[in-house]
């Protein structure tokens, strides 16, 4: 079953996405996910967004060691091509890159996963903070005509005003 998000988020989907539900595809650890169906691809590129609490003391690197763990315990080998700090103290955020192969469809597609970590307040408990997990996942292939999409989308994310 799709997760819910430890803080309400408002975003936009560029042009040409759609959103499915997270257990249609096979991302039950995904509160959202978007994806860019195109004629004649053999993998559809897709924005999935998820989230947690953790204590304030972990940084965020290590928060960023845990997705790459996570993901190589689901596919195998997982390669960061590079990683960057962004945000500002109180606002920080990881960009990094990685690049695995999967099984598609019955057989191994090479994949590129442009992921953001973005940490916010938890509203509930300021002891924790939530850390919001956007994910890029395209082959490399597609990977120039779908970044700058996802570029535009994190852009938008914000926690969700309405809720506040």
């Amino acid at each position: 079953m799709a997760t819910s998000l430890p803080v309400p988020l408002e975003f936009r989907l560029p042009d040409g996405w759609e959103a499915v539900q997270p257990d249609a595809v096979g991302a039950p650890d995904s509160a959202f996910v978007a994806r860019r169906p195109r004629p004649g691809d053999t993998f559809v590129a897709n924005i999935t967004i998820g989230g947690y609490l953790k204590d304030p003391e972990i940084a965020l690197t290590t928060v960023a060691d845990e997705v790459v763990e996570r993901l190589q315990e689901a596919v195998g080998s997982v390669d960061v091509r590079n990683r960057t700090e962004i945000g500002s103290p109180q606002a920080p955020g990881l960009v990094q890159v990685v690049e695995l192969t999967a099984e598609v469809n019955g057989s191994d597609t090479d994949l590129v996963q442009c992921q953001t970590l973005l940490s916010m307040p938890d509203r509930e408990n300021p002891a924790n903070r939530a850390v919001i997990e956007l994910v890029l996942t395209s082959t490399p292939g597609q990977l120039e005509g779908v970044l700058p999409d996802f570029q535009y989308f994190v852009s938008t994310v914000r926690p969700d005003a309405a809720t506040e």
